[in-house]
């Protein structure tokens, strides 16, 4: 009977999805569009063309909110930007240092280069709500 109830109950334990609330603060200006990338590993974080989900909404002074819908458990790191001009990608001067504003979760800028994944993850076992400063 334990054994009818696991298999029962597997599908719904293993496809357990959640939604992840994030809330991005100190947004300067109403122009453009303040854009979320989800990354679940090292291999894929920062790569534009490997991102887990993403999402964008339109800038508003002070603060925005996004609802990232349908992850599974896991961990995760986030990657944000401003992309001021709407031009869907992020802009850098020659150098490759980002014009527009960037964030991440759990983890700032370094002065020579961006943090590790391991430095911006967090585990998510339900519903989550994160703030990240701009």
């Amino acid at each position: 009977m334990k054994a009818f109830l696991f298999f029962l109950l597997l599908p719904v334990v293993g496809f357990a999805q959640n939604t992840l609330s994030v809330r991005v603060n100190n947004v300067a200006n109403p122009k453009g569009r303040i854009s979320v990338a989800v990354y679940n590993s090292d291999e894929t974080f920062l790569s534009f063309d490997r991102v887990l989900k993403s999402d964008s909404v339109a800038a508003n002074i002070g603060s925005v909110e996004l609802q990232i819908a349908d992850l599974p458990p896991g961990e995760y790191a986030l990657a944000v930007f401003h992309d001021e001009n709407n031009n869907g990608k992020l802009d850098t001067n020659w150098l490759g240092i980002p014009k527009e504003k960037v964030a991440f979760s759990n983890a700032k800028m370094k002065t020579f280069g961006p943090p590790k994944y391991h430095e911006c993850a967090f585990k998510m076992i339900s519903d989550h709500e994160i703030h990240i400063d701009l």
